[in-house]
């Protein structure tokens, strides 16, 4: 099929332009955090993180100061 004018070329662009546009409204998620939850579970690095924000959260700097000493 050969295109000719700018005005159909144009039109063809638009169309998978909308055809892309619905194909990425389908694909996403409708609650991100919901694909995050539990991502971390069993990380050490993650509940050393929990772990230096409940000590901050509580006053207790010693383990943030037990760190500087390492």
């Amino acid at each position: 099929m050969a295109i000719n004018t700018l005005e159909e070329r144009l039109a063809v662009v638009e169309a998978a332009l909308t055809e892309l546009q619905k194909q990425i409204v389908a694909s996403q998620p409708t609650n991100w955090l919901q694909q995050i939850i539990g991502s971390f579970k069993d990380e050490p690095a993650f509940e050393e993180l929990l772990a230096y924000g409940r000590a901050i959260r509580q006053g207790d700097e010693s383990l943030l100061e037990a760190q500087d000493e390492l």
